[in-house]
C-alpha cells in the first residue's frame, strides 16, 4: 500500500505541475501573445497559435486537471478519509482542514476547466461552430474562469502544502 501511495503522490505532483504550469502559460503568455498578434497588421496573426498550439495545450491542460484531481482524491481519501471533504469538522487536525480546503479549491478549479473553459474555448477556436456573438461571449467566460483559476491556484497550493508541512495558516 505504501508503494501505491508513493506512486500516486508522485503522479499527483507531476500532473499538478503540468496543470498549473499550463494555466500560467495561458494567462501570462498565450492570451497576451494572441492579443498582440491580432493587433499586428504586418504579422501572421493569432491563427497559428489558435490552430496548432492552443488545441494541443488545452488537451494537456484539461487532462492534467482531471488526473491531478483523481490522484489527489485517491491520496486524500487514503490519508485523511471523508473528514477532509468535511474540512475536518469535529477533529482537531489542522492538516485535515488544510487538505480539505485545498481539495475544495482544486475541485472548483476542475469544474472551471471542464465546464467553463473547455466548452467555451472550443467555440473561440472554431472547434465547434458558433456565431460571432457566441464567440465573444465564450471568450469572456473562458477568460474569467481561467483568471479565477489563476487566483485560486495560490491559496490552493498553500493549503495543500500546509497539510503536509505544517505551515501556520490558521
Amino acid at each position: 500500500m505504501e508503494l501505491m501511495l508513493w506512486l500516486d503522490r508522485g503522479l499527483h505532483i507531476f500532473f499538478g505541475v503540468l496543470w498549473i504550469g499550463l494555466l500560467y502559460y495561458f494567462n501570462f503568455v498565450q492570451v497576451p501573445a494572441m492579443a498582440e498578434a491580432a493587433n499586428d497588421s504586418d504579422g501572421p496573426g493569432p491563427a497559428a497559435i489558435g490552430k496548432y498550439v492552443a488545441p494541443r495545450a488545452l488537451m494537456w491542460f484539461r487532462h492534467a486537471a482531471l488526473w491531478t484531481w483523481l490522484t489527489g482524491f485517491y491520496y486524500m481519501m487514503k490519508m485523511y478519509g471523508h473528514s477532509a471533504w468535511m474540512l475536518g469538522v469535529g477533529e482537531e487536525s489542522i492538516a485535515t482542514t488544510s487538505i480539505g480546503i485545498g481539495a475544495w479549491l482544486g475541485t472548483i478549479m476542475l469544474f472551471n476547466v471542464w465546464v467553463l473553459i473547455w466548452p467555451n474555448q472550443k467555440k473561440v477556436l472554431g472547434i465547434v461552430s458558433a456565431t460571432d456573438d457566441e464567440k465573444a461571449s465564450a471568450k469572456r467566460v473562458a477568460f474569467l474562469a481561467s483568471r479565477t483559476n489563476t487566483m485560486l491556484s495560490i491559496p490552493m497550493l498553500m493549503f495543500m502544502m500546509a497539510s503536509n508541512h505544517g505551515l501556520p495558516l490558521f
